[in-house]
């Protein structure tokens, strides 16, 4: 046998061996694996249900929901109610913007069980084709919109802030505390500034609330 020869077969030796050790490892490791998943399914405990019952537009409904769950995912995931929008999911955008108890709130921060017994209006009850809400009219009227994912939030929070003028509730843009009523463009801005439009319909939105609070856009 050459020296090529014995290289050859140690080699082939080699090659036999690692192949053997993989083979046998293998089943250890996924045996191991399988352990140290069921261990920590063993370990993980189920989540924590709550029933929660509010009104939604009108409509009382009773659901058993883990106890994460937020206000728009109740909305959204559970009742269907996909009007109102998931964006940032942080709180920053507005496009969940609901009206709670007559206040508006960012739906992605607030957990549904915080709001047992509440009244909740989304875009869906403020109105539907054929029978508009006014600030919807509005919106259609002065273009409020591009590409509408925000437009349901700005239209809760619009429907708010006029409610917010009504009362006299001052925003930080109030000059003068007995003006009635608080209705400008700058107070407008001010408060609608938690409604974020990417596409930057700005002005068109401010046109549309100031003809529904009976301003001149």
């Amino acid at each position: 046998m050459d020296h090529h020869d014995i290289n050859q077969t140690r080699r082939d030796l080699l090659i036999t061996g690692a192949l053997s050790a993989t083979a046998t490892a293998l089943p250890a490791v996924g045996h191991a694996q399988a352990l140290a998943e069921a261990g920590t399914a063993a370990s993980t405990p189920a989540p924590a249900t709550g029933k929660v019952a509010l009104r939604v537009n009108g409509r009382q409904v009773e659901l058993d929901v883990d106890t994460r769950t937020t206000l728009l995912d109740l909305l959204r995931e559970h009742l269907h109610l996909t009007g109102t929008k998931k964006g940032c999911d942080q709180g920053q955008c507005g496009a969940c913007t609901v009206i709670v108890d007559g206040r508006r709130i960012n739906s992605c921060l607030s957990l549904a069980v915080m709001h047992e017994g509440a009244e909740v209006t989304t875009i869906e009850g403020l109105g539907q084709p054929g029978k508009l809400h006014p600030m919807q009219a509005a919106f259609i009227k002065h273009d409020g919109y591009q590409c509408g994912y925000c437009t349901p939030g700005q239209i809760c929070s619009a429907v708010a802030v006029l409610d917010e003028v009504r009362r006299g509730i001052p925003s930080h843009a109030s000059a003068d505390l007995n003006a009635k009523p608080l209705l400008s463009a700058a107070e407008i801005r001010e408060r609608m500034s938690g409604n974020i439009c990417r596409c930057g319909a700005y002005s068109n939105i401010v046109d549309a609330i100031t003809e529904v609070g009976g301003g001149k856009a």
